[in-house]
C-alpha cells in the first residue's frame, strides 16, 4: 500500500516532477565537490548503507509495512541493483576515469528515446506528438553540452563502456519497475533496493586501492547524497514510476542536464551561452510535449 494523499496532495503531485528534477540535477554537482576525495564505488557503498539505515529506520519508526510476497523483494532487488548499483555506479566511475560530466549527461540523456523506442516495439502507445517532444528534448540536450563534447581525452573504451552500463541500467531499471514492481510504500521498497544495491556494490568496491579521505567536501557531499538524493530524489524517482508512464517520467531526465548547468553557472560561475539558452528552452518544450500527451 502506499501512503494515503494528504489534504493537498494535488498539489505536492503537481510539484513532484519539479522537486525531482532539482534534486536529481545536482547528483554532478556533489560528484565535483566528492570526487577528488573518494573512489567512486567506495563512496557509493558507503551511501547506499547510510541510505539503507536511514530507510530502515523510517521504516521502523513509521510502523511501515514490508512488501509481502517474496516476488515482490526479488522485483524490488533487481531494481536497486539496475537503478542504483548499476547507473551510478557506471556515472561515477566514468567521470572518475576522465569521461566529462557533459558527456556523460549525454549519453545518459539518451535514456527517454531508449525507452520510447523499447515500448513501440513491445506494444506501447508512443504518440506523435511525443515522438516530436522526444526529439526537441534531445536536440536541446546536445545544444546544452555541445561545448563540452570537444574536450580531448574524454572518451575511451572503458568510459564508453562504464557510460554505456549506466545507461542500460536506469532504463531496463525503469522499464522492469513500470513491469513487474506492485505498488507498495516507497519506504519499505526503497530500503530493499538500497540493500541489493551495497551488497552488489561491496565486492566491487573491495577492489578499490584508494581510500575515502573525509573532509568538509567529501563529508558534504556524502550527506547530501544521503538525505537528499536517496532520500528525496530515488524516493521521489519511484514515486513517479508508480503513477505515470514510463515515457513521460523518462523524459524529465532530459531536464537534468540543463539544470545542472545552470546549478554549475551559479555555484561554479560556469559560463551559460546563447546556445545553452536555446538548448534549455528546446528540452523544457520537449518534456512538456512528452508529459502532456501521455495524460495524467
Amino acid at each position: 500500500m502506499t501512503p494515503a494523499t494528504p489534504a493537498g496532495g494535488s498539489g505536492w503531485l503537481r510539484a513532484m516532477p519539479v522537486v525531482f528534477v532539482l534534486i536529481w540535477s545536482t547528483g554532478f554537482i556533489v560528484a565535483r565537490y566528492g570526487m577528488p576525495y573518494a573512489p567512486p564505488l567506495k563512496f557509493l557503498a558507503v551511501r547506499f548503507a547510510l541510505s539503507l539505515a536511514c530507510f530502515g529506520a523510517w521504516v521502523a519508526l513509521a510502523r511501515v509495512e514490508w512488501p509481502k510476497q517474496r516476488a515482490q523483494w526479488t522485483h524490488l532487488a533487481v531494481t536497486g541493483v539496475l537503478m542504483h548499483a548499476g547507473y551510478l555506479g557506471g556515472v561515477w566511475a566514468a567521470v572518475r576515469e576522465g569521461m566529462g560530466a557533459g558527456l556523460v549527461a549525454l549519453l545518459v540523456g539518451i535514456q527517454p528515446v531508449l525507452t520510447a523506442v523499447w515500448l513501440s516495439f513491445t506494444g506501447g502507445r508512443i504518440t506523435g506528438r511525443q515522438w516530436i517532444g522526444l526529439g526537441l528534448g534531445f536536440a536541446g540536450l546536445v545544444l546544452v553540452v555541445l561545448r563540452k563534447l570537444g574536450q580531448g581525452g574524454e572518451v575511451s573504451v572503458q568510459t564508453m563502456a562504464l557510460a554505456l552500463m549506466a545507461l542500460l541500467s536506469i532504463t531496463a531499471g525503469t522499464l522492469y519497475q513500470k513491469r513487474f514492481v506492485a505498488p507498495c510504500d516507497v519506504r519499505s521498497a526503497s530500503a530493499v533496493q538500497m540493500a541489493a544495491a551495497v551488497l552488489v556494490t561491496l565486492p566491487f568496491a573491495a577492489l578499490e586501492t584508494d581510500s575515502i579521505h573525509w573532509n568538509l567536501y567529501s563529508g558534504g557531499a556524502m550527506a547530501w547524497s544521503v538525505l537528499a538524493l536517496s532520500l528525496g530524489g530515488s524516493s521521489l524517482l519511484y514515486m513517479l514510476i508508480q503513477r505515470g508512464t514510463a515515457t513521460a517520467v523518462t523524459s524529465l531526465l532530459y531536464l537534468v542536464p540543463p539544470c545542472t548547468a545552470v546549478m554549475a553557472w551559479l555555484l561554479f560561475s560556469e559560463p551559460i551561452t546563447l546556445v545553452t539558452v536555446l538548448g534549455i528552452g528546446l528540452t523544457a518544450a520537449g518534456v512538456s510535449l512528452v508529459v502532456r500527451s501521455g495524460g495524467r
